[in-house]
């Protein structure tokens, strides 16, 4: 998919017509940046190539409209920070009419001071859509060509290569901002094609020429917190993911357990209306219905089962009302202005904090502990299922001594819960003054989404593990049947991974269990087959989705 980059937005999107792939050109939904509503699962859609983002001339006309504010600024000769002065603690320096263009490129050299390993490259492509939507509302000075050579990355997938460490969070992101757009002005790395290269070689490759940023551009493209609300749109979307499977394997663990579905009633919860409370005990309802296990032992003479079975809806349900509020912040986020100064008019120009990353750093590390505490309870479970009790084998084998069985994989849950809870200490309780003292609070959440990332790749394996160990023993009750859900569930795992009747390398298994989870198939799947046979788990929790 190639085609050669103008400055005309009527031609730019009939080329883009013309040489995207048929499919994508017939399929894609439209998305209109700068005037429409941006969501997490829109944003996402953009970067996957199921959704189009466009700037449609309504948008055009209001950014240039505002980049004409600019220019007058600059003609007038009246001070305007970040358009004619220095940056941060330079702010009192003015810079002349004749240097204001040399300043755009010096700021984005001077701020690529990024360190460690690249975010990956769907993450970078999160911060372009995320960024162009920002200033497509028209309030940040920015030129219409510089929209457009950005979108011209977005939907030819050749994407900045940005370290994932340096930004302290304010003035927003400064440094993966500045990595991630200095290939406009030909400088740094891009992934192309499956390499990784030099954006002045790219150039070459595309026939293309570096821009030449006006006034108050290259503030623009660094102030802002594309960085951390990247993570944060990543992690709605893998936080729900995992909150969703943990019900399914959770209930799987309770019926390996004959335990019971008592906890879960309607009128229990209703008493204590949480709404995640309330989804999460709905959803174990549903999936355990119909389960012939549960039936057999209604009258066993157990009191109570222990917390980690008993208290799902109270646990899991925590956890999903702090990922409503990280969905929540990060909608609000993702159609903000969060660059500065903001342009109003010639003559209206508001230096502010809209850059400031705490109203996304302090969610994040909420939603940090809330993911902490799934794997937290799933390891219980975990350890429960290996106890040898309520008729399951010890350590969930025949003939343990020579096998260890299923004691190992719990050492990993254990250790996989621990990191986490090390990873749990919020980074946005810390603050280090920068920029010789001007900015002298910083919410260090660049650090909070890379955290909270971490924590739930963790939880991915811990789920793993106990679908893992859930699979195993739930054919101890053989020849009873859970429901037709969990059925299903254990059907579709046993296609990847078999019943073990002796040791062998679980991390083999652990992997393909894991990747059924963060792949997103193992909810997806289970999800089907319950909407096939009537049965729609979150029905009457729609603000529940992204």
């Amino acid at each position: 998919m190639v085609f050669k980059y103008t400055v005309s937005l009527f031609s730019f999107e009939l080329l883009v017509f013309i040489k995207l792939p048929l499919f994508l050109t017939l399929m894609s939904a439209i998305f209109n940046y700068g005037s429409g509503h941006l969501t997490s699962s829109t944003a996402l859609a953009i970067a996957n190539g199921t959704t189009r983002g466009v700037l449609s001339p309504e948008t055009v006309a209001a950014v240039n409209q505002n980049q004409q504010h600019v220019r007058d600024i600059v003609s007038s000769g009246r001070t305007v920070y970040g358009v004619n002065t220095g940056f941060g603690a330079l702010a009192t320096t003015i810079i002349s009419e004749d240097d204001t263009r040399l300043l755009q490129y010096k700021i984005l050299q001077s701020h690529s001071v990024g360190v460690g390993e690249p975010v990956s490259q769907e993450l970078a492509k999160l911060m372009l859509i995320t960024k162009v939507h920002s200033l497509a509302q028209g309030y940040s000075g920015i030129q219409l060509s510089t929209l457009e050579r950005i979108t011209w990355h977005i939907v030819n997938n050749v994407i900045p290569v940005v370290p994932e460490k340096g930004s302290v969070g304010a003035s927003g992101d400064l440094a993966p901002l500045a990595h991630l757009f200095l290939p406009l002005v030909g400088l740094g790395e891009v992934y192309y094609r499956g390499e990784r290269m030099h954006a002045a070689k790219m150039f070459q490759k595309e026939n293309l020429q570096p821009l030449s940023l006006g006034p108050k551009e290259g503030l623009a493209l660094i102030n802002g917190t594309q960085f951390i609300l990247s993570f944060a749109v990543k992690a709605v979307q893998q936080l729900h993911n995992c909150l969703e499977a943990a019900d399914i394997i959770g209930a799987m663990s309770l019926e390996a357990l004959t335990g019971t579905q008592a906890p879960f009633s309607e009128k229990l919860h209703s008493l204590r209306p949480f709404a995640g409370n309330r989804l999460v005990a709905q959803r174990l309802r549903l999936i355990l219905k119909g389960s012939d296990i549960m039936q057999s032992h209604i009258d066993c003479g157990r009191v109570q089962d222990p917390y980690s079975l008993r208290c799902m809806p109270q646990v899991h349900g925590a956890s999903r009302n702090a990922w409503m509020h990280l969905k929540e912040l990060t909608e609000t986020e993702l159609n903000s202005v969060t660059d500065n100064p903001v342009i109003f008019s010639a003559d209206d120009t508001v230096s502010g904090g809209n850059f400031h990353g705490q109203p996304l750093a302090l969610p994040l590390d909420y939603a940090a502990i809330a993911a902490s505490e799934v794997g937290n309870i799933a390891d219980r479970r975990c350890y429960l299922l290996l106890e040898g009790k309520w008729g399951l084998p010890l350590l969930l084998m025949n003939n343990v001594g020579l096998n260890s069985g299923f004691m190992i994989p719990q050492y990993t849950t254990a250790a996989l819960v621990t990191e986490n809870k090390t990873l749990c200490f919020p980074a946005s309780a810390d603050s280090i003054p920068t920029s010789l003292g001007q900015e002298d609070h910083v919410s260090m959440g660049s650090i909070s989404g890379r955290k909270l990332n971490r924590i739930i790749g963790n939880l991915e394996n811990i789920l793993g593990i106990e679908l893992l160990t859930a699979c195993q023993a739930i054919e101890f009750r053989r020849p009873l049947k859970s429901s037709p859900v969990l059925e299903f569930a254990h059907e579709f795992v046993r296609k990847h991974v078999s019943f073990a009747s002796e040791d062998r390398i679980f991390a083999d298994d652990i992997m393909k269990t894991t990747s059924l989870i963060a792949g997103f198939t193992f909810v997806r799947e289970c999800d089907s087959l319950a909407k096939a046979n009537g049965v729609f788990l979150n029905d009457g929790f729609d603000s529940f989705t992204y």
